[in-house]
């Protein structure tokens, strides 16, 4: 059923129109392919980083899972949850930062893997309801995070991530051959595989370039020796969805940057829903924009509230999206549903999950090194767009004098109560709450004094 409003436009599917099962399928499987790397990626670099290689295949399933339930209901819209349209829910990066530095918290104290992750679970869980309770406040909230602040805390957590990249790159973490020439070599051929790929003309070599340059990187790894195919472990060949696998704990020090991130993450998703409005061809103003914007926002949260539920961490509107409903003209919502049912039946076999933990450190970093480069580059797209007038450069200066210091010399906040160590000892916290305060408290440039500034007076 294609309609004749979608015909005069770009659109081949418009929001409301319905392919048929054979085209859904072929559009959601586009979406799935732009994806799935950056669901699956998250999971890699948290379980790498904390040491919880036995519990990666189940976290991965479930990271697929719970993706595709949270796409179905943003497509779907049940009792007014969703933005009824393709928002395809992923493993967020913006929270990686703030993950770790829970789980190297409970791992300080001595914690097990499972005490991690029910701690990571249950601060997130928590988290959860500031963007399900945020959503009801889109319109206060974008007065008080303003894109200025925004593509602050975007950059620095594009920046900060880039650390565990490079560090993957090297070998991982601790690893016995640390910086080898192998490592690095590898590491340096999928990255440039997937800058040269995405500099191809073919808009689905584009697409696919992140998988493409870690299979040629795993290939490579496989011919060298690198990757070492390890006996699959003994799995369930379903993998079914336990409610709060690991347990259940909480600690405010872990809570308040991973609110912090819900809260930036709240704001991203309003941009990319409102991309998604001007790419349906629908309102990006008025009430029925700001009630996509509320059903999105709180789709988010609910996504966020089953992925903690479910051992999956947190989810977000993958910005990714936007780019595949542009190439495909396919904006039909009725193809998040294909998606969501798609990466459900992905996250029922674990082996699947197995397979791909068996990627190497070098390989995994190559492609994360561009993934978090990227998150960095599009925080300073957002700052390219902002008025730099001398009160946004002096909240741009402080906030990343701030964060980025705190980051280069870590034994800072020592002296200081544990307290303030564990919520301020990350750039994402410290530059982010100084990006906020200071847009509250620094008074906005006079008109004629920013006109003069303007034209160079």
């Amino acid at each position: 059923m294609h309609s004749e409003a979608t015909s005069n436009t770009d659109l081949i599917y418009g929001l409301e129109d319905r392919p048929n099962p054979l085209q859904s399928f072929c559009a959601a499987l586009q979406h799935v392919l732009a994806s799935v790397v950056g669901i699956i990626t998250p999971p890699l670099v948290i379980g790498g980083a904390l040491g919880l290689g036995e519990h990666l295949p189940y976290l991965i399933s479930m990271a697929l899972m719970v993706s595709g339930v949270g796409t179905f209901i943003q497509a779907r819209r049940p009792l007014g949850i969703g933005a009824g349209m393709i928002c395809l829910q992923g493993t967020s990066f913006a929270f990686l930062g703030a993950v770790l530095a829970a789980g190297f918290l409970v791992k300080s104290r001595g914690g097990s893997p499972e005490d991690i992750l029910a701690m990571i679970f249950g601060v997130c869980f928590f988290g959860a309801f500031v963007q399900v309770v945020l959503s009801r406040f889109i319109g206060q909230l974008r007065r008080i995070i303003t894109p200025l602040v925004t593509g602050i805390v975007i950059t620095l957590i594009g920046v900060s991530l880039i650390k565990v990249g490079i560090t993957d790159i090297g070998g991982g973490f601790k690893a016995a051959d640390f910086g080898a020439p192998g490592n690095l070599a590898l590491g340096a051929l999928v990255l440039l595989t997937i800058i040269l790929l995405n500099r191809s003309r073919n808009p689905w070599v584009r697409l696919s370039s992140i998988l493409i340059g870690l299979v040629v990187g795993s290939l490579v790894a496989l011919a060298t020796g690198k990757l070492a195919p390890q006996p699959l472990p003994d799995l369930p060949l379903i993998s079914m969805p336990v409610p709060f696998k690991f347990g259940f704990s909480f600690d405010w020090t872990a809570f308040i940057p991973v609110a912090l991130i819900y809260l930036i993450s709240t704001i991203e998703t309003v941009g990319d829903l409102t991309a998604n409005c001007m790419l349906s061809r629908k309102p990006f103003e008025g009430p029925e924009y700001e009630a996509r914007l509320k059903g999105g926002v709180l789709g988010d949260g609910v996504s966020c509230l089953i992925a903690a539920t479910f051992s999956a961490f947190p989810n977000t509107t993958f910005a990714q999206n936007n780019g595949v409903i542009q190439l495909t003209g396919v904006a039909s919502r009725h193809v998040g549903l294909y998606i969501g049912a798609v990466l459900l039946v992905l996250g029922l076999f674990p082996l699947i999950g197995a397979l791909l933990q068996q990627i190497p450190k070098p390989v995994l970093g190559g492609a994360t090194l561009v993934m978090f480069g990227s998150v960095a580059a599009a925080g300073i797209r957002i700052l390219a767009q902002v008025d730099l007038d001398r009160r946004s450069l002096l909240i741009i200066a402080g906030s990343f004098g701030v964060g980025l210091g705190v980051a280069a010399q870590p034994t800072l906040l020592h002296q200081m109560p544990q307290i303030v160590q564990s919520l301020f000892d990350s750039a994402i916290t410290c530059g982010g709450v100084t990006a906020i305060l200071l847009s509250l408290l620094l008074p906005s440039e006079p008109a004629r004094e920013t006109a003069l500034e303007s034209s160079g007076i």
